[in-house]
């Protein structure tokens, strides 16, 4: 891909990037000196099983690898044990040496769902942390100050309220941007709520005289009920370890906004596209393409004809109408199709039941009277016994 074919990738779904017009540069540079970028994200262990949620960033970082780039997936073994105070009120118990060993284990196993192996740098940061002295340790913490660290709105907070701060919990931020200066990296992605962190990491390679990365931050996913941040204690979370049955039901229960911010965040499909064809159709294809990522295309395939099938038995009466329309300027339009098809005695009768809710579309109830249908097959519903099964074609 050429600089601007990659920028509109890279920078798709991205809430900022820091400094501004950096990353470009930073392509241009690389793409001068005939190397990759080195790519970075990290990931305390902190449960032993991911979510939707959790692969925005894996998404992002499988993307650089399309573009060439040499992607880092750090695991915070160290950090783990200190607990990661971003976000918290109060201080967060660290991690046991046991549980961060087996958390990474299941976190190997399951990244390279999204990630492509061969091009993946595991690393864990024990491998450099873990050997600095305490005399090493001073020193980076001579890097920064109290008043940098207040900054920090979770700190600020809880030090305006009277709530505890343990020491070590500035030593978060620390040794987390101290990774940036151990790998050498280009680029570190994370969460908006790391900014803090991120930021940290430019200011050590600075302090250590180091190239300063690039910070690109992605949003927090909605989980399914379209306002809480995706999470399990939550409950609104999808695991990409559960059945892919469960996985599939659980997409299809999302609202048509929700669906599209996960097409935007969790695919490459192109938005344009998606937003042309019906909403029910469209939820299906993303639902079958998450199920595809975790269990393979054959279960995607399936799971579709599965939910399709048992929807058509419950929904379906025998014998119904069908009709063929071909599409007009790339679609036909929903009031001609009800109309030409028996449903409604006149266009004007077709967008009174639609203004009404009388009128669903593949299940889903419609309220836009000037919906186009593209290339495909439908089964309109008007009332409660009127139903077409309307093929549209090229």
């Amino acid at each position: 891909m050429n600089i601007q074919e990659q920028m509109q990738l890279l920078t798709r779904g991205a809430l900022e990037i820091l400094p501004a017009g950096s990353l470009e540069e930073k392509l241009k540079t690389a793409a001068k000196e005939g190397r990759p970028l080195r790519v970075k994200a990290g990931f305390d262990p902190t449960a032993p099983d991911l979510h939707l949620g959790h692969t925005v960033l894996l998404e992002k970082l499988r993307q650089f690898q399309q573009c060439g780039h040499q992607v880092i997936f750090l695991i915070g073994d160290f950090t783990g044990m200190i607990g990661d105070p971003t976000g918290k009120n109060e201080t967060r118990p660290p991690l046991t040496r046991e549980d961060v060993a087996a958390n990474a284990e299941t976190y190997k196993q399951q990244v390279f769902k999204v990630l492509d192996e061969s091009k993946t740098e595991v690393r864990f940061n024990s491998e450099w942390l873990g050997q600095l002295s305490a005399a090493d340790l001073i020193q980076i913490a001579g890097k920064a100050t109290v008043a940098r660290m207040l900054e920090r709105d979770d700190f600020e907070k809880r030090y305006k309220g009277g709530q505890s701060i343990a020491i070590h919990e500035f030593l978060y931020p620390l040794v987390q941007g101290y990774d940036s200066v151990a790998l050498e990296a280009d680029v570190e992605l994370g969460g908006n709520d790391q900014k803090f962190n991120l930021l940290m990491g430019r200011q050590l390679q600075q302090a250590y005289d180091k190239p300063t990365q690039v910070i690109l931050t992605m949003p927090l996913l909605e989980g399914l009920d379209g306002e809480n941040k995706m999470s399990k204690s939550l409950n609104n979370y999808v695991s990409i370890q559960e059945p892919a049955k469960e996985q599939f039901g659980k997409i299809m229960s999302a609202s048509d906004v929700l669906m599209m911010r996960y097409y935007e965040l969790l695919t490459d499909c192109d938005l344009e596209a998606i937003k042309a064809i019906h909403p029910m159709e469209a939820k299906k294809q993303l639902a079958s393409l998450i199920v595809a990522r975790f269990h393979g295309e054959e279960a995607g395939n399936a799971e579709r004809f599965a939910f399709e099938n048992q929807f058509a038995k419950k929904e379906i009466p025998e014998n119904i109408p069908e009709k063929t329309m071909a599409a007009e300027d790339g679609g036909v339009w929903v009031v001609k199709a009800l109309s030409e098809g028996g449903l409604t005695a006149s266009n004007g009768e077709a967008m009174r039941m639609i203004k009404q809710g009388a009128v669903s579309i593949d299940g889903e109830k419609i309220s836009d009277k000037d919906l186009q249908l593209s290339q495909g097959e439908y089964l309109l519903k008007v009332g409660k016994r009127k139903y077409l099964q309307l093929t549209v074609s090229a």
